[in-house]
């Protein structure tokens, strides 16, 4: 029980941060739309993410694992058909510039948002999830 209660906020927050960071995540409706996508998340990734990655071992084999980001991303995009207030869509990534690293300016049409967003999602969650190690 603590695991799932764990899950949900680990999910909620993660959705929250996502939202903030990327302009194509768009969350309306406030606390509740955050616990309930949290929620829902949590489900899939129980439910159907296993399922998923059955039917697309050979890929995720081939890909070295690379793959596994897509089975995210449908994930995703089952979220946002069952939580209405949970939208992704296409949008300009402004670029970004750090120490002589320059990330130029391009655009991201929805297959694009939706895998750039199961990525952000990913490594927020592993993040988590290894502040929160025992």
């Amino acid at each position: 029980m603590r695991s799932i209660v764990r899950n949900i906020a680990f999910y909620s927050f993660a959705l929250f941060l996502t939202s903030q960071v990327l302009t194509g995540v768009k969350i309306f409706g406030g606390f509740w739309t955050y616990i309930l996508g949290g929620f829902v998340l949590t489900l899939l990734f129980f439910i159907l993410k296993p399922i998923i990655s059955i039917i697309t071992l050979p890929l995720n084999i081939v890909t070295l694992g690379a793959f596994s980001f897509l089975t995210n991303a449908i994930i995703i995009y089952v979220l946002t058909i069952f939580v209405a207030n949970i939208s992704v869509t296409a949008f300009t990534f402004s670029g970004f510039t750090f120490a002589g690293f320059v990330i130029p300016k391009i655009y991201l049409n929805n297959f694009f948002a939706f895998l750039v967003a199961s990525i952000m999602l990913s490594a927020i969650i592993g993040g988590l999830k290894w502040i929160t190690e025992k």
